[in-house]
């Protein structure tokens, strides 16, 4: 089993940058593959990033290809979004999440989940 901890969300200006971390314990993170997921009050849970277990494969949704990295660094056990030229629809709660076995968008497919860190983005 493996724990997962978020960090870096907060409040920033449309068009600025934030860069999440995901933080795993308990387990190596190469393990795994892992995906962003994130969800806006009144909202299902969406798919935003995806990486396979040691970086080679990476899928983005449409609405945040262009402007988001996901990578990740497995010596430090340690996931990444990158996200720049942020939009007021990006303000979600973002969730990183691991899957032993193969690269899924599907959150149901994902068997261990942060607690999730909340993104605020201003006009």
């Amino acid at each position: 089993q493996v724990q997962l901890v978020e960090s870096g969300g907060g409040l920033v200006q449309a068009g600025g940058s934030l860069r999440l971390s995901c933080a795993a314990s308990g387990r190596t993170l190469s393990n795994y593959n892992m995906g962003w997921f994130r969800q806006a009050p009144g909202k299902e849970r969406e798919f935003v990033a995806r990486i396979s277990r040691f970086g080679g494969s990476t899928v983005y949704a449409d609405s945040v290809k262009g402007r988001f990295t996901i990578s990740r660094d497995n010596a430090k056990n340690t996931l990444y979004l990158q996200m720049n030229s942020l939009k007021p629809e990006d303000t979600a709660v973002y969730y990183c999440a691991a899957r032993e076995f193969g690269a899924t968008a599907d959150p149901r497919d994902y068997d261990y989940w942060g607690q999730g860190t909340q993104v605020t983005v201003s006009s």
